[in-house]
């Protein structure tokens, strides 16, 4: 018999999602599964995720907000306005809609 190793959380490697955003489909897949959740923080964070893996500076340029008022809008304990999200989603070249 064998002894299984515990294994310490600083042992795992680091996961982010940015690094698996890389075409469109995949950034519109993420959105609808984080969407299909109902959690509207984890909305906004989803938000962020996707404007860093395209760039937020550019985000930023394309939206009109400051680099750093993204990264403090765009986490999950943040409660952004409406305007901010929907500046963000349209420099992300998104668009959002309602389907009955």
């Amino acid at each position: 018999m064998t002894k299984k190793k515990k294994i310490k959380i600083s042992e795992l490697p680091n996961f982010d999602i940015v690094d698996y955003l890389k075409t469109d489909k995949d950034i519109a897949q993420y959105l609808t599964v984080v969407l299909e959740d109902g959690d509207p923080a984890l909305f906004v964070a989803a938000i962020g995720d996707i404007a860093r893996a395209k760039g937020m500076s550019e985000i930023s340029k394309k939206s009109g907000v400051t680099r750093e008022s993204l990264y403090r809008a765009l986490k999950v304990e943040a409660r952004p306005r409406f305007e901010t999200v929907t500046k963000v989603i349209h420099a992300l070249g998104m668009k959002l809609s309602v389907h009955a």
